[in-house]
């Protein structure tokens, strides 16, 4: 059976052959995503980065519970617990706290797999992101992008979506990296987004992240994000080929129709990236699933599970993330939590976890100020010279989800 990246595409250009698309078919698909696990993507960027450092990465990949050769292919299938042990592993024989950050910098559209092949091949950009934003949990249930316009800007966010997932900061910094990669692909190597938010500490060294986003870098947010000028997602992507779309989302049909995944993880996977803003009632949510709200609470019961239980689930995730990764006052956690006040996500916190936020943050705290290393070779200049931008807390978007049919404007995409 053909695996999922067997296309015969031609696609390093992002410009197949015309006669790619009469030899492609619609075979079955690869195995669907089993739980745990995560195809391996991006991550397969791990080993030469290691190298790049003058390590063996065979010993490491081994203590992180990994067989080596499974590198040797990006579409092959890892546990996420696993990957989030490897990426520690690395930050600690590296000494280096942007390590996902040099990850992701490698990793190009075709890390992304299928949905990166149907990217390439979408109308506009905007459909592009929307089709990543749809499809990216066929093959990756740790990252959850979403997209969002305020009228001039968009943002694109990701969020780490996997309870207690060890080096989230490092995943998030991957994922973000690469999909800065991924657009450049689309709009042009000379494309940069407006600005950058990380939620993580700034580092003691932010030229890595200047130099490969060409951007400002806001640290210590509530969301990992690009941002940029709206009228980028009506930009239409050359060499797009009509057939072959229509054959890849048919691929990712029927990955998803093979998933069998729970009603609950899906729901699950929507409040990642909705709870921080102001529509993530159960009513909303089952307007957004266009299901009435007793249905909705009748399938999630049907799981196991309760809607205001799986709510507080992710908001005690949420509210680690940032604990643990960023500076980010409480206050500001409360208030994107929805909290009414700091109190009030105080005695929450206190339930969830036996003690108060600032206690659990003196314990769990990682140093975002650590002394950063890189290897020599990831040190060329890959771009215009940029600003340096600090920290700024209390940085915040506020943004509605975009209309199916995308935004509005001008054809054109000034970097």
């Amino acid at each position: 059976m053909p695996e999922v990246a067997d296309i015969p595409l031609g696609l390093s250009s992002g410009r197949p052959p015309s006669r790619a698309t009469q030899s492609l078919t619609t075979a079955a698909p690869a195995r669907a995503l089993p739980a745990g696990y995560v195809q391996l993507g991006v991550a397969k960027e791990i080993a030469p980065t290691l190298r790049a450092f003058g390590l063996d990465p065979d010993p490491i990949i081994k203590a992180a519970g990994l067989d080596p050769r499974l590198f040797e292919d990006g579409t092959n299938l890892i546990p996420h617990r696993a990957l989030g042990r490897l990426l520690a592993l690395s930050v600690a024989h590296t000494q280096c706290r942007h390590f996902g950050l040099l990850v992701g910098c490698r990793a190009t559209i075709l890390s992304l797999g299928l949905v990166g092949r149907l990217m390439l091949h979408s109308e506009t950009f905007g459909d592009a992101l929307r089709g990543l934003v749809a499809h990216l949990s066929v093959q990756d249930r740790v990252i959850v992008p979403s997209l969002d316009v305020a009228g001039d800007t968009a943002v694109f966010s990701h969020s780490v979506y996997q309870p207690g997932m060890e080096s989230a900061d490092q995943i998030t910094d991957g994922a973000i990296a690469c999909a800065v990669n991924a657009i450049r692909a689309l709009l042009g190597a000379d494309w940069a987004p407006s600005e950058v938010l990380l939620p993580r500490g700034q580092p003691a060294d932010v030229e890595p992240y200047r130099r490969h986003f060409r951007a400002p870098v806001r640290f210590d947010q509530e969301m990992a994000a690009l941002v940029f000028p709206s009228h980028c997602l009506e930009h239409r992507i050359a060499g797009a080929d009509p057939l072959l779309r229509t054959m890849l989302e048919e691929r990712i049909s029927q990955l998803k129709g093979a998933q069998g995944c729970e009603f609950s993880d899906d729901i699950r996977r929507l409040l990642r990236v909705r709870l921080t803003g102001d529509r993530c009632s159960a009513d909303d949510i089952a307007e957004l699933l266009t299901i009435h709200r007793r249905t909705l609470s009748r399938r999630l019961k049907d799981g196991g599970a309760g809607y205001r239980g799986i709510t507080n689930e992710i908001r005690f995730e949420i509210a680690r993330q940032l604990l643990r990764d960023t500076e980010v006052p409480l206050g500001q956690i409360a208030a994107a939590l929805d909290y009414s006040e700091a109190s009030a996500f105080t005695r929450a916190f206190r339930r969830w976890s036996g003690e108060t936020p600032t206690a659990w943050r003196a314990r769990h705290r990682r140093d975002g100020q650590q002394n950063s290393h890189e290897p020599p070779q990831q040190r060329n200049d890959q771009g215009r010279s940029v600003d340096e931008e600090g920290s700024d807390c209390g940085h915040r978007i506020a943004v509605q989800p975009i209309p199916a049919q995308g935004a509005t404007g001008s054809v054109l995409c000034g970097a």
